[in-house]
């Protein structure tokens, strides 16, 4: 027969089927049958079992409850969620004890300060795909972070990837889950988001608009910008609905929801992301070796989180980053109050997570403690800005500083200085702020001093020397008597226990003054517990102007740790324009100059006007072009985060999309090879480029043989000069020297290499950028250097001179030129092949120009 308690478990099992149900046992949370094998494989605890009827036992796997964050930690990790069913309501004298689930902790739920990363958002998203559109929401409920937008255009699945892959959540609900996992095994979703699969009625627009209204308890949703964007709607009131199923709990945290376009800003999909490492390096998978981790001087979680949000999120507003830069400027040029706002922002804690605990109720004590220390610091904050002798309009455009002093005044009075961890070790309101608590502690007080002189009374009374005063769970206060001295013991003693070599007795006196004890300490942690639960619940009704200053210190701590970094590293502000040259003088590479100081690092100059669209950059592997390709990006970026950069100098115009094609890498889970993989980013870039994007491509077609990859690297070249849509600033790195003709055939096209120095058998790199095209590689040398066997080097020298003395023998260098010159036909003159092939009625003016200087260079005599 099932035990009442059993019945009680699978009855909530039953309704959380595929969730870890931890089930709430007196000290300990406790887990059955294959809940149970599964947490004590994950969690590394012991399993054993336990009986549930009349010869029945099940699997049993349980862990103290003042530890389960770490248990709940490594099983969200596994990819599993958590059910924590609580005991609710009083303690029955007979009979089960109602049990409920309080919460369900997912990857995207997470709220325990243990286990999230201080710097960066732990997101929840929720997707819908409808055709051609599709809308995204996404909240991290511990700051209060609420988004949504709607995506479309032709290709929606990518842009859904490149807007995930930006904000990297922990956890996507989708009704098109298999849709997502087929993104996932393609590897274009990361392969740690959790996905879960949810109801495709959840994401009904009158059932998400619903849930939206009741929410914010609001008419319209037309005050959040939700016009004409119905899967915005649907995905951001489907994310409320998941989040009220697994919290429990009202959302008062999320008190407002934006919307937003990605037209805003600039895009920039995964392998851009990963080839310029932004946030993490590509081999380790670090911060540190990162543009994140150069730029990243933030002395507050909160600062480093929105600095974070600003690298993967590039803006196109020409206003928004000029005040930006603006308040940079005024922490670069003032460094005694940039130093001084620095120390004082140390003493801030994470403001952003402290509110939305207080909201969620469940702040601690020291929760309340670090609002208050937090808070305390902004008058000196408010007065130092206030003298700073700078651009007041950039400096109030951070937001709010508003001190809270009530919320201050009210923590300080109410709470002592060093609360305990936990509210129910008690010692957590400060004496003199309930008079009731007072009262009761010092009834408590005086009895426990009653019974602590009891004892030496009772000595002195009787004559026995050796009588105690005792205390245990069962009995409660006891006097004890050795049973030599028990004839010399009172009437009034009451016989309760006897022992040994002892009796145990009580008074009418000890148990009233026991009765005062513990009441006492129940009557005090409960009226404690009520008056914490008030203090809570006022800190929770100034929740928003909280919200505010965590915010706006947040913007300066980003601000003054970017004006920290420009200062220690040499940087200069940035002039941006919406549109025309980019020039930047003496740049550098953020992250190299820095890691690498084995050598000064020699700084180059980039250009790229009407004339001067495509470049081709030659010279030899080692030399520094992959480097001088990514600084080149990546002072581009750092402009429109706005932030200084590393150049003497610099005009970047607004750039839309950074599109890279570096570096050799296979996915072979998803069935691709190498070249595969270069191909598939080459044609991302050229469908999806436009005349305002900045390209960065590295040996494209290097991953087949030698004449197909000269053919796809000279055709992509062509089609970024002559298609209307393109002609866009580019970097384009080869070995393939053929590719320094097109020079002479596009007029927008300019050739530079990396030079070289050679002294006898000695090759001295010199790092730097010069005009016109490269004849060698260098490869040996490299070769060389890198460690390879004297007989492989000295072979391929061999090798390399008989290639040599074949390419300069008669008819050779005629068809290296076939070679380089697409169509590869010669039976006639190709101008002319090319002219019969030409479609004049459908060619734009500016592809005519390009065809008639292609067209003049192929009919001249060799």
């Amino acid at each position: 027969m099932t035990t009442p308690m059993r019945k009680q478990y699978l009855r909530i099992k039953k309704q959380y089927p595929g969730t870890i149900v931890l089930f709430r046992l007196g000290d300990f949370y406790e887990t059955f049958d294959e809940d149970a094998k599964t947490v004590a494989r994950v969690c590394d605890i012991v399993l054993t079992s336990r009986p549930v009827g009349k010869d029945q036992r099940v699997p049993l796997a349980g862990v103290p409850y003042h530890s389960v964050e770490g248990y709940i930690a490594k099983l969200v990790q596994a990819g599993y969620k958590v059910a924590i069913v609580e005991q609710v309501g009083e303690v029955p004298a007979r009979g089960l004890v109602d049990r409920e689930v309080v919460r369900v902790v997912t990857p995207g739920t997470v709220v325990e300060p243990s286990l999230l990363e201080e710097r960066r958002n732990n997101y929840l998203a929720a997707l819908i795909v409808d055709g051609k559109r599709a809308g995204l929401a996404y909240a991290d409920i511990t700051t209060g972070e609420f988004a949504a937008t709607q995506l479309a255009g032709g290709d929606v699945i990518q842009l859904i990837c490149e807007e995930l892959g930006r904000l990297r959540p922990a956890e996507v609900v989708t009704c098109d889950l298999e849709l997502a996992k087929r993104e996932q095994q393609r590897g274009s979703l990361a392969e740690e988001i959790a996905l879960t699969a949810y109801d495709r009625w959840r994401f009904d627009l009158d059932t998400a608009r619903q849930a939206l209204y009741d929410h914010f308890e609001v008419a319209s949703l037309d005050g959040f910008g939700f016009a004409g964007l119905p899967l915005a709607v649907q995905a951001a009131g489907a994310l409320l609905q998941y989040l009220a199923e697994t919290q429990r709990a009202r959302l008062a945290q999320l008190s407002s929801v934006r919307t937003y376009s990605t037209e805003q800003y600039m895009t920039l999909d995964a392998a851009t992301r990963r080839n310029l490492e932004l946030t993490e390096t590509l081999r380790r998978g670090s911060v540190q070796g990162s543009l994140l981790g150069v730029l990243d001087g933030t002395v507050t979680s909160m600062g480093g989180r929105l600095l974070r949000r600003w690298l993967t999120q590039p803006l196109l507003d020409l206003a928004r980053l000029n005040r930006r830069l603006d308040a940079v400027q005024a922490f670069y040029g003032d460094t005694p109050a940039r130093t001084r706002l620095r120390d004082l922002l140390k003493a801030v804690g994470d403001l952003e997570r402290l509110t939305s605990r207080v909201v969620q109720g469940i702040a601690r004590p020291r929760d309340l403690l670090g609002v208050r220390q937090s808070m305390e610091t902004l008058p000196e904050i408010q007065a130092l800005i206030a003298q700073m002798d700078s651009d007041a309009e950039a400096l109030r455009s951070l937001g709010s500083l508003d001190p809270c002093q009530d919320v201050v005044t009210l923590l300080a009075q109410a709470l002592v200085d060093d609360p305990p961890a936990v509210l129910s070790s008690g010692g957590v309101i400060r004496p003199g702020f309930s008079a009731e608590l007072d009262n009761i502690l010092a009834s408590s007080r005086d009895a426990k001093a009653w019974v602590a002189n009891l004892e030496g009374q009772e000595r002195k009374r009787t004559g026995i020397k050796s009588l105690k005063v005792g205390y245990n769970k069962v009995f409660g206060y006891y006097l004890e008597v050795t049973k030599a001295n028990t004839d010399r013991v009172p009437e009034e003693y009451i016989r309760k226990q006897t022992l040994v070599n002892a009796e145990r007795y009580i008074t009418p006196e000890l148990k009233e003054y026991e009765s005062l004890i513990l009441n006492a300490q129940e009557q005090l942690q409960d009226l404690e517990g009520r008056i914490y639960a008030q203090v809570l619940e006022q800190v929770s009704a100034a929740s928003g102007r909280l919200a505010a200053v965590a915010q706006a210190l947040a913007r300066l701590d980003a601000h003054a740790a970017l004006a920290e970094v420009a200062l220690m590293n040499r940087y200069v502000r940035p002039s941006l324009v919406e549109d025309g040259e980019l020039r930047i003088v003496a740049g550098r590479h953020p992250v190299v100059e820095i890691t690498q100081r084995e050598e000064p690092f020699v700084p180059n100059d980039a250009r790229f006007s009407q004339e001067e669209a495509i470049l081709i950059i030659t010279g030899p592997n080692m030399a520094g072009k992959s480097t001088y390709l990514r600084q080149v990006a990546l002072i581009v970026l750092m402009a429109q985060i706005g932030s200084f950069v590393p150049a003497d100098e610099a005009q970047i115009p607004l750039v839309d999309r950074i599109f890279t094609r570096i570096g050799a890498q296979d996915e072979i889970s998803a069935g691709q090879s190498t070249f595969m993989v270069e191909m598939v980013e080459t044609a991302n870039l050229l469908n999806h480029a436009t005349v305002r994007s900045l390209l960065v491509l590295d040996e494209v077609g290097r991953g087949t043989s030698t004449y197909d990859g000269i053919s796809i690297a000279w055709a992509v070249v062509e089609h970024i000069h002559n298609h209307p849509r393109l002609r866009c600033k580019t970097l384009f790195a080869t070995h393939y020297h053929e590719l320094t003709q097109l020079s002479e055939l596009l007029p927008h096209v300019r050739n530079y290499n990396v030079a070289v120095a050679e002294e006898k058998d000695r090759v001295v790199f010199l790092r730097r950028i010069v005009p016109g095209g490269a004849d060698q590689s260098y490869g040996i040398h490299v070769a060389q250097l890198a460690g390879l066997p004297k007989p492989v080097i000295s072979r391929a020298e061999e090798i390399l001179q008989e290639l040599e003395q074949e390419a300069r023998a008669p008819g050779a260098a005629r068809r290296a030129v076939q070679v380089r010159q697409l169509p590869l036909f010669a039976t006639r003159n190709p101008a002319l092949d090319m002219l019969l092939e030409l479609d004049v009625s459908a060619m734009t003016p500016l592809e005519a120009i390009s065809k008639l200087y292609e067209l003049k260079t192929l009919a001249s005599p060799d």
